[in-house]
């Protein structure tokens, strides 16, 4: 199991350049709908991965009142972490299911506020998951 923090940021393109110049984190993936990042990876020279997205309808970044960070897990079993997770007193934000973009996802949030996201690892190239955001975007996702 892996934990990744995922920033929301208001500009993750922005950010990204930041955190590249910064950090010297190099950009692995970065998907989008529409104009909106809606994830993209960076790995710092450490090894370790930051993830980040712009806000949208369930996300908001800080300045506008949101939590700014979502934490994800990335696991064999997301079902079974968040059916635990709920019989701990989480509640679920988004059920787990299979994305269009090829991961198995839910969303929780934990007794202290906390967001997590428990997801499988993604299944489809960086072509396909563009090409299911862009599909999902114009069915009217957002």
């Amino acid at each position: 199991m892996r934990v990744r923090p995922k920033l929301v940021v208001d500009g993750a393109d922005r950010a990204i350049e930041f955190y590249s110049q910064v950090l010297g984190a190099t950009l692995v993936s970065r998907y989008a709908m529409g104009d909106s990042v809606v994830f993209a990876q960076l790995e710092l020279p450490s090894g370790d991965v930051l993830q980040l997205k712009d806000p949208d309808d369930v996300d908001r970044s800080p300045g506008d009142g949101g939590v700014g960070v979502v934490m994800d897990i990335q696991c064999d079993d997301p079902d079974a972490v968040v059916a635990v997770a709920v019989e701990r007193g989480a509640e679920v934000v988004f059920p787990v299911d299979d994305q269009p973009y090829g991961a198995r996802q839910g969303r929780i949030r934990d007794p202290f506020g906390h967001q997590w996201i428990a997801g499988t690892e993604l299944t489809k190239t960086d072509e396909e998951i563009q090409a299911a955001l862009d599909e999902w975007a114009d069915a009217g996702a957002t």
